[in-house]
């Protein structure tokens, strides 16, 4: 009986692997993946993943060959697999609705994020950033998938005290704060981020963010009018008959 292999393709990363250290397999910047089967189809039908919201995470560890630790990837790579995934289980065509519009983008025709590499340094996910009001020296990391789950645990440990809260933001630049003015202790970073922060320095904090972080570009120009929009990833992204 003859044996049946299945088709992989080789997906280039975003960060091409520089945030990431030598010894981990995602320095190369690639990742290897394979076609969505039926397998994978059943993982996107599963009520149970799609309640808890682990589904795109369980289909893209499906589809991953490479021997890698899917808690360590950046945000924005993990963006290019889910892109990637697409691409290999329904084609590269999306279909979408826009401003009340129908488009169709090609999802090969989508870009990494223009970012400057110097501000990298190769193998460390480390960052230094200046508060423009009050001055504070910030050193941060980009956020991991790992990270993310951790993100997501404690706000919903903090929700159950308080229903009414919507502790995301900080949350989110507790976890990626390493330091404030040369202070590490976690007691301290919280205690900048919940009582010192200025939302002017928050704001240009996450831009300096949104400018360094590796990522697929979304956007596009619409049939109608002439400014750009973002391609959203909605239902039917995974799946096109809903």
């Amino acid at each position: 009986m003859a044996e049946f292999k299945l088709p992989t393709e080789i997906v280039s990363l975003p960060s091409k692997g520089l945030l990431y250290p030598e010894d981990n397999p995602l320095s190369s910047g690639q990742v290897e993946m394979k076609y969505m089967t039926a397998k994978e189809e059943d993982i996107l039908t599963n009520q149970s993943y799609i309640q808890n919201g682990t589904v795109i995470d369980k289909l893209l560890q499906s589809l991953i060959v490479s021997e890698v630790n899917y808690n360590d990837l950046l945000i924005g790579d993990k963006n290019a697999l889910l892109i990637a995934s697409r691409i290999l289980g329904y084609g590269a065509d999306y279909k979408f609705t826009y401003n009340g519009q129908e488009e169709v983008v090609d999802l090969n025709d989508l870009n990494e994020k223009e970012i400057d590499e110097s501000l990298y340094q190769k193998g460390v996910n480390r960052f230094t950033f200046e508060l423009p009001s009050t001055g504070a020296t910030v050193v941060f990391r980009l956020l991991t998938h790992g990270d993310e789950i951790k993100i997501q645990n404690e706000i919903k440990g903090l929700q159950k005290l308080n229903p009414n809260a919507s502790p995301e933001a900080t949350t989110r630049l507790k976890h990626m704060i390493i330091s404030v003015d040369g202070k590490e202790e976690r007691k301290d970073v919280r205690d900048f981020v919940d009582n010192y922060l200025l939302a002017r320095d928050a704001r240009a904090f996450r831009e300096y963010i949104s400018q360094i972080q590796p990522d697929v570009d979304l956007t596009f120009f619409p049939s109608r009018g002439e400014r750009t929009g973002t391609i959203p990833i909605g239902l039917n992204f995974f799946w096109p008959d809903v």
